[in-house]
């Protein structure tokens, strides 16, 4: 279907079957188009101002808290009460918006579902809208799934709490134009998933929640914010229904969390450590820094200085404005048939859970179901009460606190792990799959990112392995051809030599591209 640009001024380019066009109703479509008409020039603006951002960083200026904003880091103001339901968020789950993975998640035990658009789904068309249908389904209570062998499943009595997280601002709608350009696609996933969901949720006494990735600056959340207010209004639903809860993952945000969650004040849910992007940003923003090359990804741990003072600070800024502070993913998942290799991995998630109940977190999140009941067990423990913003630590975290760069060794064995790990991901991204497990741990694009981008940094910077060997763009290219030819034979030929061939250039180009994922939503539908 191609739908009539005077009627509705949007286009589809794809077709539209029968069920999608219960979610691409007319109504629906003129209301996304009438969000991208109102922020789309503010949000083109902002994705420049990044780019002017990172040039002064490439410059040798560095990140610092703002001082035309200090009176509302200094000043007294709370954010808007916490909704009955969002009081006690003590374990998150979050997954794709796959309709079996769906069920399992609000099933899981968890307080809150991170449903996902954006780092653990693969952003084709049929993706999203699938996942669109999917939602509404269970916002409605008639989510059930069928699989291939019979087995039925249904979504159960108490289930979790529903989010839902859009595509960031830099990402786009490439199959639905509004005057002739792609929309954002955080508009388009917000704005389906509002429409025809909002009044629902209400009506359970719940409300349409969110999460919002990838902010860089308070004056992005600020456009997030006007967004919000512009669709209650539009479909007259009272100002501050929607509750939504910043990811703080990325280095600039860092510097901006008091006046991110002002701006959203009257409809914050709080923040979150997205630990893996955030040292994707700080791996991408001080990439042209000698001085600011990390270590392997597996020494860049949670209790490094630079990442435990982000923890701080967070729990620290929310907690004085009555806010959730939300913990950061336990990637591991169960592993079937090596009790030993299991029991490190729940040993390894016990370990993160307690160190973030003990910093005073109000929960945390986990990528599998099998790892609810170990992380609420720790957090039942630790934390009787539904949460701990009662808890008001006295922290002192400078800008040298965020920026201090970890040391730590360079090895083969970590670069050719990332090598190894980015090309399975990307090659199952291709095929739509944007949330995979590899070698026991529960990959998505972040988590990709950083492993395309510190290679980069390496070979950038000539960076000299344990072994004195400096890690060049002809060994990278060596390792990558290794390591295709050996997934290839492994698995089969699948999407391999693509995803090889977008990741040696995003490892050994010149040029750094901002981002894989738009690189390579490119080449799927």
């Amino acid at each position: 279907m191609s739908t009539s640009a005077q009627q509705l001024d949007a286009t589809i380019t794809k077709p539209v079957s029968e069920r999608h066009k219960q979610i691409l109703t007319d109504e629906a479509i003129r209301f996304v188009a009438g969000l991208s008409r109102f922020a789309e020039g503010r949000r083109r603006q902002l994705i420049e101002a990044r780019r002017v951002r990172q040039r002064a960083i490439d410059g040798g200026e560095l990140p610092d808290f703002l001082p035309e904003t200090a009176s509302i880091r200094e000043s007294g103001w709370k954010v808007g009460p916490i909704p009955a339901d969002l009081q006690d968020r003590r374990v998150e789950i979050t997954g794709p918006v796959d309709r079996k993975m769906i069920i399992n998640a609000l099933n899981s035990g968890a307080s809150v579902f991170m449903a996902d658009f954006e780092d653990s789904n693969s952003p084709t068309w049929d993706n999203n809208i699938d996942g669109q249908f999917n939602l509404r389904d269970a916002v409605r209570g008639g989510l059930s799934y069928v699989s291939p062998e019979g087995k039925r499943y249904e979504v159960g009595p108490a289930p979790a709490v529903l989010f839902v997280r859009p595509r960031g601002w830099h990402l786009v709608e490439k199959h639905f134009l509004v005057d002739g350009a792609p929309v954002s696609g955080s508009l388009f996933d917000f704005g389906l998933f509002f429409f025809h969901n909002a009044q629902a949720l209400l009506e359970k006494g719940s409300g349409p929640y969110f999460y919002l990735p990838k902010m860089e600056s308070h004056l992005e959340a600020r456009l997030w914010n006007d967004v919000f207010v512009f669709a209650q209004d539009r479909l007259g639903i009272p100002r501050g229904t929607i509750r939504a809860t910043v990811l703080i993952e990325t280095i600039l945000a860092a510097f901006e969390m008091d006046e991110i969650l002002y701006e959203l004040r009257d409809h914050s849910a709080g923040l979150n450590c997205g630990r893996w992007d955030y040292i994707f940003s700080y791996i991408k923003k001080f990439r042209n820094r000698p001085d600011m090359v990390l270590p392997d990804r597996a020494l860049v741990t949670m209790d490094r200085h630079f990442l435990n003072s982000y923890v701080q600070l967070l729990i620290e800024t929310c907690h004085r404005r009555g806010i959730h502070a939300m913990g950061g993913m336990a990637a591991q998942i169960p592993i079937k048939g090596d009790p030993e290799a299991n029991q490190r991995a729940l040993d390894k998630v016990r370990a993160d859970k307690l160190r973030e109940v003990r910093a005073g977190h109000d929960g945390t999140w986990v990528a599998h179901p099998g790892l609810v009941p170990i992380a609420k067990a720790i957090f039942d423990e630790h934390m009787p009460e539904p949460n701990q913003l009662g808890r008001r630590p006295e922290v002192r975290v400078a800008a040298s606190d965020l920026l201090a760069c970890p040391d730590g060794e360079i090895t083969e064995k970590g670069l050719r792990w990332n090598i190894d790990v980015g090309i399975q991901y990307l090659e199952a991204w291709l095929r739509g799959s944007g949330c995979v497990p590899i070698y026991n741990l529960m990959e998505d694009a972040a988590t990709a990112e950083i492993c395309r981008a510190q290679v980069w940094q390496w070979v950038r910077h000539g960076a000299s392995m344990s072994d004195g060997r400096p890690v060049t763009a002809t060994f990278v290219t060596e390792v990558i051809r290794e390591t295709t030819n050996a997934l290839s034979e492994r698995n089969g030929r699948g999407e391999f030599e693509t995803a090889s061939r977008i990741y040696e250039r995003m490892m050994t180009d010149a040029e750094f591209p901002e981002f894989l994922t738009l690189v390579a939503y490119e080449l799927i539908d």
